[in-house]
């Protein structure tokens, strides 16, 4: 006796369907790699004749996620990131460690005196309520030189290995 060969239909041919489909795109994802993680900050040997300074923000919960920029003596040097931190290699002097702010306060911004070979360490603060009511809320971003030992253990708390 012989079988009578029916096509699959409804049911039992969706299931193959989506077995044959999710079978494929297993395969496929075999073949191909996990995209790259960022790159940790990792230092090099400050140049000679010049200092380091180190910039950073811690991220908080309910923080803002605004990403001014930061500037020594007027000029840009980078954008503050929620949980972000960068450095820049400048020589010896006095610089004005300012971040672009709406709300404004009395003692915001840091002065760093840095010398050849020094390196110093600012963290970016913001605070949301300094200019606000219900209906407007400003983000006022402050600066502040931080201790070695504090901004080290603020930053390898936030996953960074390799933070001097």
């Amino acid at each position: 006796m012989s079988r009578i060969h029916r096509p699959m239909t409804g049911r039992r041919a969706g299931t193959m369907s989506k077995i044959a489909l999710m079978a494929w795109v297993a395969a496929l994802c075999a073949c191909t790699s996990p995209p790259p993680t960022p790159e940790p900050v990792v230092a090099q040997v400050i140049p000679a004749g010049y200092g380091r300074l180190w910039l950073y923000r811690a991220y908080e919960p309910g923080d803002t996620l605004a990403r001014p920029y930061v500037r020594l003596n007027n000029a840009v040097v980078g954008i503050s990131d929620p949980g972000g931190r960068f450095y820049r290699d400048v020589p010896p002097g006095r610089y004005q460690v300012t971040v672009d702010s709406v709300g404004h306060d009395v003692n915001q911004f840091a002065t760093v005196d840095i010398a050849s070979g020094q390196q110093a360490y600012v963290k970016v603060e913001s605070s949301a309520l300094w200019e606000s009511d219900l209906n407007y809320r400003a983000d006022t971003f402050y600066t502040r030189q931080m201790p070695p030992e504090a901004a080290a253990a603020e930053l390898l708390g936030t996953g960074s290995r390799n933070f001097p």
